[in-house]
């Protein structure tokens, strides 16, 4: 690779290491081809980028991003998974992916300039999708104005049981 596509490997990666939500760095060492095609092609259903990239690369191209934090982890063969929309969706599908596959070695994470160690991906990828979640945040939005309504209505309904025995108390005497 020549200088000039060097430089515009790297302001392509640093573009799309601003615009990551989260980046999970793996050491690929012992998976071949085929595995890592069939790795990319999943991570691209979840709008996940895999990328191998040398580390000398990464470095220039992390500068001035969140990314930089992961920079102690560029150290042999590394790729990173960019994430641009869920960030739980790269720590899901690579920690699936490595229990069929353990070649792949998951190093180290960030989300949002935060640092993951590899048990922080693994509580990540735990939670619920994001879509889960908001169904979950909207039933709490429909239940909790209905039960204030109960909750200002229960004494009116019992004074009205009460008054209503009252009345047929006098009604019977």
């Amino acid at each position: 690779m020549q200088r000039r596509e060097k430089e515009v490997l790297v302001a392509d990666l640093h573009e799309k290491f601003k615009e990551a939500k989260a980046a999970i760095l793996t050491d690929f060492t012992g998976l071949n081809v085929e595995q890592i095609t069939q790795l990319r092609r999943t991570l691209k259903k979840s709008a996940v980028e895999y990328k191998v990239v040398k580390n000398t690369l990464l470095r220039r191209a992390s500068q001035d991003t969140d990314i930089e934090l992961l920079a102690e982890h560029f150290v042999g063969p590394i790729a990173i998974a960019l994430a641009y929309e869920d960030p739980v969706a790269p720590a899901k599908i690579l920690l699936e992916f490595s229990k069929a596959q353990p070649a792949l070695e998951i190093k180290a994470g960030m989300v949002t300039g935060t640092v993951m160690t590899l048990n922080d991906i693994k509580a990540l990828a735990s939670l619920p999708s994001k879509e889960v979640l908001l169904a979950k945040f909207l039933s709490l939005l429909k239940v909790l104005p209905t039960r204030f309504v109960q909750t200002l209505n229960n004494p009116i309904q019992r004074l009205v049981l009460v008054l209503d025995g009252v009345k047929r108390a006098k009604e019977k005497t």
